[in-house]
């Protein structure tokens, strides 16, 4: 841990994640033809979904502390993020690193015009997690049908019908609903998921009243012709601009596939930082694509996020620290050496 937290000083930290810095990734002043037309296919403005505090802990063995977990929110809080996922009101039983839901929600300091999601898979998780103040609210399902039963324990189409009651007491509280896909781009148990059937999920949690859908690449085999594939068939049920990628970088083609997404018009993109969370089905594969990664590429290409850079990768420092372990950014593992 140690190389890795060997920090520069902040002033020359901020001004290496300038503009001149950006050199190493995009062009000069003088671009081509080409630069031009791709910028146009480009959003200007992306929003990005911090999962690290839910989707990037659960899978920790060793409990982390509550103490730790709300510090690591209020110091994403700071950096600039407008989309925090903070806990999951699953049962402690099934994922006891978030028995604690309660505590960290009742603990962050809630910073205006940030959001604070929660996972919820059932009812009673719903209703918990609005006693407990959230005000947004996250469903999850599957594209695969093995996936959904030895994840949920039940098919596809019985997990829509479940979230219905869900999705009925949410529309009475006023609380916004985001849905979640899992293995759009390949599953550990059925191999290839056809685009079509991440199409028919996708649609059916629309049509539900999610105001927005993550496409999840869970186990990260997906590549930029196996996304733009998959976008194709899910634009066709969902409008474009309710979509979001969430991607895994087990085989290093996250930022490749999140460069397609945005190509194809999504503007919503979900990450970790330090890219915490792991996939437990490729043994020592890196999971979600770091948020620190994917901020750099997108100030690259000149698309705003709203995000400080240094800011987001001292709450990585900080959460790498607590953990005991080498941050999984290539862009802090690259600035330690700077």
């Amino acid at each position: 841990m140690a190389a890795v937290l060997r920090l520069v000083n902040r002033t020359s930290l901020k001004y290496a994640m300038g503009q001149q810095f950006y050199a190493f990734s995009s062009t000069s002043k003088a671009k081509s033809q080409a630069d031009v037309q791709t910028a146009k296919t480009l959003p200007k403005r992306v929003k990005i979904v911090e999962v690290g505090p839910r989707d990037g802990l659960q899978n920790e063995k060793t409990i982390v502390p509550t103490e730790t977990k709300i510090q690591l929110i209020d110091l994403l809080s700071e950096s600039g993020l407008s989309v925090i996922e903070a806990t999951s009101f699953v049962s402690p039983k099934w994922v006891p690193q978030m028995a604690d839901q309660l505590e960290v929600m009742k603990g962050i300091s809630r910073k205006p015009g940030v959001s604070y999601p929660v996972l919820t898979p059932n009812l009673k998780g719903f209703r918990a997690a609005v006693q407990a103040g959230a005000a947004e609210v996250a469903i999850f399902g599957a594209a695969s049908e093995l996936f959904s039963k030895k994840n949920i324990n039940c098919s596809v189409d019985e997990s829509l019908q479940r979230f219905d009651e869900v999705m009925k007491a949410a529309k009475e509280a006023g609380v916004p609903v985001r849905g979640y896909v899992s293995c759009v781009l390949g599953c550990p148990y059925e191999g290839k998921v056809a685009p079509d059937k991440v199409a028919y999920v996708a649609g059916r949690l629309y049509s539900m009243g999610c105001y927005e859908i993550s496409l999840g690449d869970t186990i990260g085999v997906g590549t930029p012709g196996s996304m733009a594939e998959m976008l194709e068939a899910v634009s066709r049920e969902v409008p474009v601009h309710a979509l979001a990628v969430h991607c895994h970088d087990t085989y290093g083609q996250a930022l490749a596939n999140i460069l397609v997404a945005l190509q194809m018009g999504v503007s919503v993109v979900d990450s970790s930082v330090a890219g915490l969370g792991g996939c437990p089905y490729a043994q020592g594969a890196s999971g979600n694509v770091a948020t620190e990664d994917v901020v750099y590429m997108l100030h690259g290409l000149g698309i705003q996020t709203g995000v400080d850079l240094p800011k987001l990768m001292d709450a990585g420092t900080f959460i790498c620290r607590s953990l005991n372990r080498r941050t999984s950014s290539k862009v802090a593992q690259a600035a330690c050496k700077l």
